[in-house]
C-alpha cells in the first residue's frame, strides 16, 4: 500500500468510527483525502467540488487562529461562511503548517473522548505531507544541480548531487533524446542516466564523468542534428557518428563552398531533385541501382540528372575526381540547415 493510500484508508476507518464525514486538506485548503460525504455545509462542498475554500471560510480560519494552534480545535458553527461546527486538527512538522484534518460535528455528538483516533489519523497525515515535501524539495534542488551541469563544467554542483542523490564519486551519465523512462528530465528536453547499463545504446554515447553532463548533452544534441541532416548510423548514438564527425566538428568559418562549390550551385536550384541525387549517388557509394530504388526513379532519369550534375559542379558521381569533396560539402550544408 503506497502512503497516500495509506492516509486515506485511515480517513475512510475513522470517519466510519466517528459516523461523520472527514477531510484532510494542505495548507492551502486544497484537499488531499477526504471519506464519503452524505450531509455536509456549504463550505465543505465547494472545497471538495472546486478544490478551494471559499473567501469567507478562509477568513474565518484565520480569525480562529487556527494556522497557529498546536492541537485540536473545536470550532462554532458560523453561518456567514456556510460552516457547521467541526473539529478541526492543524497537521505540522516542527512549526511548519501542512493542512489541516477536519471532522463535520453539527450534531455535536464527536467529542474529546474520539480526539486520540481523530489525531492519530492527523498525524500520519502530517507524517506523509512532510515526506512529500521533502521529496519536493529535493526534486528542486537535483534539477537546480542538473541545470547548473547542463550549463557547463560545475565541480561544486556536481559534489553535490553525488551527496543529495547519494551516488558513487565516480558515477557516469549519459544522455538520451528525447527523453527516455528511468532518467532525470533536462531542461534540454533530454534525460540523464546514470551508470547506464553497458548494453543500453544512448544518444550521446559511451557514458562520461558526470561533471561532464554537458558534453553528453552536446553529444546528444548534435547527433540529433546528423540524423534529421540524413545521416544513416548503425544505431542514433554519437559513438556510430563516424565521419559525420568531422561534419558535427567543421568550424563555423569554414563556409560550404570552401568545401566544394558544387554543393551551393545544386541548392540554388529551382527544384531539390539535383541536389537529392546527388546526395543518394554519393550516400549509395556510386551505386546506379541501389541509388534508383532509393529515389524511386527509373535509370534513365538517374542517368540524365547524373549528366547535369556532372555539367552543374564538374564532378562526375561515377567515378570522376571531387566526388569526396562534394560529399562533404553536402552533408555538412543538410547538418547546418536543420537548426538545433
Amino acid at each position: 500500500m503506497t502512503a497516500s493510500a495509506e492516509v486515506q484508508a485511515a480517513v475512510d476507518d475513522l470517519a466510519a468510527s466517528l459516523a461523520h464525514p472527514v477531510l484532510v486538506e494542505d495548507a492551502r485548503h486544497r484537499p488531499l483525502w477526504w471519506s464519503p460525504q452524505g450531509e455536509v455545509d456549504g463550505t465543505r462542498l465547494h472545497t471538495i467540488m472546486q478544490r478551494e475554500v471559499t473567501p469567507a471560510a478562509a477568513a474565518v480560519v484565520i480569525q480562529l487562529g487556527l494556522p497557529r494552534a498546536q492541537g485540536p480545535v473545536h470550532t462554532p458553527a458560523v453561518p456567514e461562511a456556510d460552516m457547521l461546527p467541526r473539529w478541526c486538527v492543524p497537521l505540522r512538522a516542527g512549526r511548519d503548517l501542512l493542512g489541516y484534518l477536519w471532522v463535520l460535528n453539527g450534531d455535536g455528538l464527536v467529542t474529546e473522548a474520539d480526539l486520540p483516533r481523530i489525531v492519530a489519523c492527523a498525524e500520519l497525515a502530517a507524517t506523509w505531507l512532510a515526506r512529500s515535501l521533502e521529496e519536493e524539495d529535493r526534486d528542486q534542488r537535483r534539477d537546480r544541480l542538473l541545470a547548473r551541469l547542463e550549463a557547463g563544467s560545475d565541480d561544486n554542483a556536481a559534489r553535490e548531487l553525488i551527496i543529495l542523490e547519494r551516488l558513487d564519486p565516480s558515477a557516469t551519465i549519459a544522455v538520451q533524446a528525447p527523453a527516455a523512462s528511468g532518467g532525470w528530465k533536462l531542461r534540454s528536453g533530454m534525460s540523464a542516466h546514470v551508470d547506464p547499463p553497458a548494453w543500453t545504446t544512448a544518444t550521446s554515447g559511451s557514458p562520461v564523468p558526470l561533471v561532464d553532463l554537458h558534453v553528453a548533452v552536446e553529444r546528444a544534441a548534435v547527433t540529433l542534428q546528423a540524423l534529421r541532416a540524413g545521416a544513416a548510423l548503425a544505431q542514433p548514438s554519437w559513438d556510430a557518428l563516424g565521419a559525420w564527425r568531422l561534419i558535427v566538428a567543421a568550424p563555423p568559418d569554414l563556409s560550404i563552398a570552401d568545401v566544394h562549390p558544387g554543393a551551393d550551385v545544386l541548392a540554388g536550384q529551382a527544384r531539390p531533385d539535383l541536389m537529392m541525387t546527388a546526395r543518394a549517388m554519393l550516400d549509395h557509394g556510386g551505386d546506379i541501382a541501389k541509388t534508383a530504388a532509393a529515389l524511386h526513379i527509373h535509370r534513365t532519369t538517374l542517368y540524365y540528372r547524373l549528366d547535369r550534375i556532372e555539367a552543374l559542379t564538374g564532378v562526375n558521381l561515377r567515378s570522376g575526381p571531387g566526388r569526396d569533396d562534394l560529399h562533404f560539402a553536402l552533408r555538412l550544408a543538410a547538418y547546418r540547415r536543420e537548426v538545433r
